[in-house]
C-alpha cells in the first residue's frame, strides 16, 4: 500500500530534519547556553539555575570525571536520582566530557540495580542518598569503582539547602542507615573540577550518548544504545512539531516526569532546553498537593505527564483555581489517554491534552497528534517529520489501510541497537532497517494512527513497562510457590495493574506474605496486589502458561 506518513503533516511541519544541525548533543548545550545565557534553565523547590551557570557547573563536573577520576573516554556514568538540579548538571557535564550515561531508576531494589549497573559496565554513578542503601547491597557485584553521593537539597543554597537536608533525614526519616567507603560528596566534585578545564571531547554523532534500560518478553531488562544521532534528530523532530506554536526563549514547561524516563529525558529536559525554555523540576510529583502549589507559582506554558497524572491532578479542587492562560501545550505520552480524562482536562485548562507515541527505542517519538487539535480523536498522531512507518502482518507483509497489523518504524531515532544483545537486536529489526514495536496498530486514510493492541504481554503501570517475566522469576523463587502467571487487568488508578495466579506448593502461603516477599525484590510498580490462588493454570499442549487465557478471564 502507499505509505500514508508521506502525505500527512500539519502546516509548517517539514517533512525531513536536518540531523546535521548539531554534532553532538553537547554542541547543542553549549549553543543553548550562549544564547540564553541569562535566562533561567532549570528551576527546584524555589531554586534557579541560568544556562550560562548550568554550563559552569556541568563543566566543572565533566572535568571532575577527566581530571581527578581520569575516566577514559566513553566509560559509563550512572544517574540515580529523581528531578533534581543536580541531574542536569551531572547529565551535561558527563556527556560533554564525551561519557556514556545510564539512567536508573531511583527506586530500583538492589537486585534491579545490581543487574543494570552490571550489565552496562557502569564505572561511576551519582546518586541520591536517599537511595544509597540500596546501592550499598548491590556495589559488590558492579563494576562500579567511583560513588558520588548526594543530598536532595545540595544545589538549594547554604541556609535553605541545610534545613531541606536536616528535615529530610533527621524529621521525615526519609534517608536509610547507608554505608559506602570511599564515596565522594556532589558538591566536592564540583569544588575538585573547578581546578580544571574541561577538555574537548570531539564527540560524534556515532557515540552513545545513552543505554537507557528497558524490559523485554524475555524480562531481562535491556539497555536500548541511543546515539548522539539518535537524540539531536528526535530532538530536531520535536521541535519542528511544536516550533509553530512556542516562542523561542520564553516558554516554561512543568517536568514532573522523572528525568530518568525516556519521554521526560528528551521531550523536557532536552528539547525544552534547546529552544531555551525553563523547566521547572518537580521532585515528588505524587505529592499532588505539594505540586499543585508549585504550579501556582509559575506561568507555565507547557506540561507534559502520564494520564494517572494528569487524572490525580484533576481530582484535586485546588488544581481547577490555577492559572491556565499561558498554557499552550499539554503533551500525554507513556500510556493511553483516556477519553474522560482528556474532555476533563480541556474542560478545566481551556486546553486540549494531545497524545503522543514513542519508545525507548525510539529515543522516544514515533508519533505526535496536531497541535491545533480541538477535540480528543483516540490516535497517537501523524508520524513526525523523517520518520517512516509500515503495519505489517505476522509474515512480515504490509496491510491494507484501516486494517490492524504490527507497527513497524523506521528513522534516525530508531536506536542502534540492545547493548551486547545481538539476538533481541535481530529480533525487533527487519530486513528492510524497521523497528518493531510489538504494537498493534491501524493506519486510517489521513495516516492518522491508532494503538489497536499490544502484541507483547507488557504490562504499562502509570506509563511504566512492567514485564511478566520479570515479576513472575521473583514469585516463582519463593520456597510456597509452584506456578505463577503475571497479566495485566484495567485499573481506573494506573492504567493498568499487575495480577498474578499462583499455584501453591505451601497451603499456608497467604498473600499478604506473597505481597510483602514481592516488595522486597520489586520497584512499586511492578509489585503485584492483585492475587488469585488457583489449583492449576491454564497450558498449551507442551506446558507453556498460556497468560492469554487469564487476560481474557478478566475482561468476561
Amino acid at each position: 500500500m502507499e505509505k500514508v506518513w508521506l502525505k500527512s503533516y500539519p502546516p509548517g511541519v517539514p517533512a525531513e530534519i536536518d540531523i546535521a544541525a548539531f554534532t553532538s548533543i553537547g554542541d547543542m548545550f553549549e549553543k543553548s547556553c550562549r544564547q540564553y545565557g541569562d535566562r533561567a534553565a532549570y528551576v527546584n523547590m524555589g531554586k534557579s539555575i541560568t544556562y550560562t551557570e548550568l554550563e559552569r557547573l556541568s563543566a566543572q563536573f565533566g572535568a571532575y570525571l577527566q581530571s581527578e577520576l581520569k575516566l577514559p573516554r566513553g566509560t559509563r556514568v550512572a544517574l540515580m536520582m529523581p528531578n533534581l538540579l543536580q541531574y542536569p548538571v551531572a547529565m551535561y557535564g558527563a556527556l560533554r566530557a564525551g561519557y556514556t550515561i545510564v539512567n536508573c531508576n531511583p527506586l530500583y531494589t538492589s537486585r534491579e540495580l545490581e543487574h543494570q549497573l552490571r550489565d552496562s559496565g557502569a564505572e561511576a554513578i551519582v546518586i541520591v542518598e536517599n537511595f544509597a542503601h540500596t546501592l550499598q547491597h548491590a556495589l559488590p557485584n558492579t563494576h562500579i569503582k567511583h560513588v558520588i553521593v548526594t543530598q536532595l537539597g545540595d544545589m538549594l543554597g547554604f541556609l535553605k539547602g541545610m534545613l531541606v537536608n536536616l528535615v529530610v533525614k533527621h524529621v521525615k526519616k526519609m534517608v536509610p542507615a547507608w554505608s559506602l567507603p570511599g564515596h565522594v560528596r556532589f558538591s566536592d566534585t564540583l569544588s575538585a573540577g573547578a581546578r580544571h578545564a574541561l577538555k574537548p571531547a570531539d564527540v560524534t554523532h556515532d557515540d552513545i550518548a545513552y543505554l537507557q534500560y528497558t524490559g523485554g518478553t524475555t524480562g531481562v531488562a535491556k539497555g536500548a544504545v541511543l546515539t548522539h544521532r539518535n537524540i539531536l534528530a528526535n530532538l530536531q523532530q520535536a521541535h519542528a512539531w511544536i516550533k509553530p506554536f512556542l516562542s523561542e526563549g520564553r516558554e516554561v514547561i512543568i517536568t514532573a516526569l522523572p528525568l530518568y524516563h525516556i519521554f521526560s529525558l528528551t521531550a523536557n529536559c532536552l528539547t525544552f532546553f534547546k529552544i531555551g525554555a525553563t523547566n521547572v523540576l518537580i521532585t515528588n510529583p505524587r505529592d499532588i498537593p505539594g505540586f499543585i502549589k508549585e504550579l501556582s507559582k509559575v506561568k507555565f506554558s507547557a506540561v507534559t505527564g502520564v494520564n494517572t497524572l494528569f487524572n490525580a491532578l484533576l481530582h484535586h479542587p485546588d488544581f481547577a483555581k490555577l492559572d491556565f492562560s499561558a498554557l499552550r501545550i499539554t503533551l500525554g505520552g507513556g500510556m493511553a489517554v483516556q477519553q474522560a480524562v482528556a474532555d476533563r482536562w480541556l474542560e478545566v485548562t481551556g486546553k486540549p491534552l494531545i497524545e503522543a507515541y514513542g519508545l525507548t527505542e525510539t529515543s522516544p517519538a514515533v508519533t505526535i497528534n496536531p497541535l491545533d487539535l480541538t477535540t480528543f480523536n483516540h490516535s497517537i498522531g501523524l508520524p513526525i517529520s523523517s520518520t517512516e512507518i509500515s503495519v505489517r502482518d505476522d509474515d512480515g507483509k504490509e496491510v491494507a489501510t484501516g486494517q490492524p497489523g504490527e507497527l513497524c518504524v523506521k528513522g534516525p531515532q530508531v536506536m542502534r541497537g540492545y547493548w551486547n544483545r545481538d539476538e533481541e537486536t535481530a529480533r525487533v529489526m527487519t530486513s528492510d532497517g524497521f523497528f518493531r514495536t510489538g504494537d498493534v496498530a491501524t493506519v486510517d486514510e489521513a495516516g492518522f494512527v491508532r494503538i489497536v493492541d499490544r502484541k507483547k504481554d507488557m504490562i504499562l503501570v502509570s506509563g511504566f513497562n512492567v514485564y511478566p517475566n520479570e515479576v513472575e522469576d521473583v514469585v516463582a523463587s519463593h520456597p510456597g510457590v509452584l506456578e505463577v502467571a503475571a497479566v495485566g487487568v484495567p485499573s481506573e488508578h494506573s492504567g493498568e495493574a499487575v495480577k498474578i495466579f499462583v499455584v501453591l506448593k505451601d497451603k499456608s502461603l497467604t498473600k499478604e506474605a506473597l505481597v510483602a516477599f514481592c516488595k522486597q525484590n520489586l520497584t512499586g510498580y511492578k509489585v503485584p496486589h492483585l492475587i488469585e490462588f488457583r489449583d492449576e493454570l491454564p497450558k498449551t499442549n507442551v506446558g507453556k502458561i498460556l497468560r492469554r487465557a487469564l487476560r481474557d478471564e478478566t475482561k468476561a
